[in-house]
């Protein structure tokens, strides 16, 4: 007989013998006996007893509270009002602009132009109008007598008013060859220099207005709803830096590409530290919610893939809750998340949802009402 044939033999040999020996009833009754283990709720935070023998999951009572909706949107920094100066006039340039990078006042001289015959063309015009206010004054003198006709006296009216004109644009061509900041900012670009000739609408310099600063970006859609004019927003440049701001328009009509809607949001630049174009985070506060603020630990799923929790009802009956995420919480004291779909205070599990499921029943010695 072969070797394989006889350790075939005595291992069926022992299998037969270790059935036919006869079983410990305390250990046959024990495991007829049997029960689950129970599991037992405690309060977050307390240490359970390590000798306890059971199961424990731990619960919280939470209440809903006031969450202020917030609604991330990226966006730019921009100037107030950023314009570029004009020549009104034609002339060349005598007085030396304004540098770049100066800080200038509203009135502030930026480019300067030559004199050329503006000044005698006002004197000729002062003559002119001398004359037609002597001669329109004789002339009612002499309609005063009968010796003068209507007519000649209306037409002599009308040189009068000609010649004050004719002054008027005298005065305001000497005038404008003065190139000024129209409010105060900082004289961003120059294209003038002395020597050259600027026509009109040539562009002197231009001057941007960085206090207040907007802040500027797009906003979809589905939350355009949500926010208003004058709701406060919290903003993020990215060197970190925090500031707040206003809300002061919102376009009422969609870019046609993104279909999103142009929100200004207007900041103070106290320190004129706020350069434009900076890539900026918004948080626009939206519509009030009520609702819970609850570890991120406790989410979970049902059979289903629904995210929820897990409560303790009525006869600490476990029952699963589905939520809605509306927002999260990084106060480093106490985070969590902030989520909707609630009713009123709950008795949260917040660690071991796992190993209990809707329908069970668990044990508590802890009021949970308080």
């Amino acid at each position: 007989m072969k070797n394989q044939h006889i350790v075939s033999i005595l291992i069926l040999v022992a299998v037969v013998l270790w059935m036919a020996i006869p079983r410990n009833k305390e250990a046959s009754s024990a495991e007829a006996t049997d029960t689950p283990t129970p599991i037992v709720v405690i309060p977050a935070g307390q240490n359970p007893n390590e000798n306890s023998g059971f199961f424990t999951v731990r619960a919280a009572n939470i209440s809903p509270q006031t969450y202020i909706k917030q609604i991330r949107v990226r966006g730019r920094t921009q100037a107030f009002r950023h314009v570029q100066v004009r020549a009104e006039e034609a002339g060349r340039v005598v007085g030396n602009p304004v540098q770049r990078g100066v800080r200038v006042s509203e009135g502030d001289l930026l480019c300067e132009l030559a004199v050329d015959t503006r000044q005698s063309n006002l004197l000729e015009a002062n003559s002119r109008q001398e004359q037609a206010q002597f001669e329109y004054d004789a002339a009612q003198d002499l309609q005063g007598r009968g010796l003068q006709s209507d007519v000649i006296v209306s037409q002599l009216k009308a040189a009068l008013q000609s010649s004050k004109a004719a002054v008027f644009r005298a005065e305001f061509a000497l005038q404008k060859i003065r190139i000024v900041a129209p409010f105060d900012g900082i004289v961003e670009t120059r294209t003038a220099e002395v020597g050259d000739l600027l026509n009109v609408g040539t562009v002197c310099a231009s001057v941007l207005d960085d206090s207040p600063m907007l802040l500027v970006g797009l906003v979809p859609e589905q939350d355009i709803g949500h926010i208003s004019v004058g709701a406060s927003v919290t903003a993020k440049l990215l060197n970190n830096e925090q500031i707040t701001g206003t809300v002061v328009y919102l376009s009422r009509a969609a870019e046609a590409i993104s279909r999103s809607y142009r929100i200004e949001v207007e900041v103070e630049n106290r320190h004129q530290n706020i350069r434009e174009g900076i890539t900026v985070e918004l948080m626009v506060e939206a519509a009030e919610l009520s609702a819970h603020l609850i570890p991120s630990s406790a989410l979970t799923l049902d059979d289903s893939g629904s995210i929820g929790v897990k409560l303790i009802g009525a006869d600490n009956i476990i029952q699963f809750s589905s939520v809605e995420i509306v927002g999260d919480h990084t106060d480093p004291l106490n985070p969590g998340i902030w989520v909707t779909g609630l009713v009123g205070t709950v008795n949260l599990v917040t660690l071991g949802q796992e190993i209990v499921f809707p329908g069970q029943r668990v044990e508590s010695n802890y009021d949970w009402s308080r």
